[in-house]
C-alpha cells in the first residue's frame, strides 16, 4: 500500500515537504511512513488520501 501512496502523491506531483503541510504534520512524518519505519492507521490513510486527491477504495483496490 505505500508503494501507491508514493505512487500516487508523484502524480499530482506532491513532494513530501508539501504533503506535509497539508496534513499539518512535519516532513519526517510522511517520511517515515513512505519509508515504512511508522505505520499509518485507517483515519490517517484517508486523511493522506484526501490530501493528495486520491480515492481510497481506489487504492485499496489496487492492493
Amino acid at each position: 500500500m505505500l508503494r501507491l501512496l508514493i505512487t500516487a502523491r508523484k502524480q499530482k506531483p506532491l513532494t513530501q515537504v508539501e504533503l506535509a503541510q497539508k496534513l499539518k504534520k512535519p516532513q519526517s512524518f510522511v517520511s517515515k511512513y513512505e519509508l515504512g519505519e511508522r505505520r499509518i492507521d485507517v483515519i490517517e490513510f484517508i486523511t493522506i488520501c484526501e490530501a493528495i486527491s486520491a480515492d481510497p477504495c481506489d487504492i485499496i483496490r489496487q492492493l
